[in-house]
């Protein structure tokens, strides 16, 4: 096997839960080879360079095999290799989104006698 279309490959590789995400991520532009922008029905060969961007990051990644059926997780970390910089980014990011501030999500519905008084302090009512 010489290649293999990018959305299978990325699909195999377990950075898409679906061949449709990854062909989408493809039309959307968020899929790089070697510095190009991917379609869906690129070939993908062993050596590549990937810049995937996922919900999950951005990775940069070096194609080191070649897979068009999604197996164990294990079995799809062994198609690449992300490259140190890539890693390095990525952790640094998530050490961001811990240090930020975190907000309590907003309720649903009316709100409570208890937030309501809370609400009238806060807005200077007895």
């Amino acid at each position: 096997m010489t290649g293999v279309r990018i959305d299978k490959w990325l699909w195999a590789a377990r950075f898409f839960k679906t061949r449709s995400l990854a062909a989408k991520a493809c039309e959307l532009g968020r899929i790089h080879s070697n510095g190009v922008a991917a379609k869906a029905a690129r070939e993908v060969r062993v050596g590549d360079v990937l810049e995937v961007k996922t919900p999950a990051g951005e990775f940069q990644v070096e194609v080191l095999a070649l897979s068009e059926m999604r197996g164990p997780a294990a079995a799809a970390q062994a198609l690449y290799r992300e490259t140190a910089a890539s890693r390095e980014r990525r952790q640094k990011l998530a050490e961001e989104r811990k240090a930020a501030p975190h907000f309590e999500a907003l309720r649903e519905g009316k709100p409570s006698k208890r937030d309501r008084r809370l609400l009238g302090r806060l807005r200077g009512r007895g």
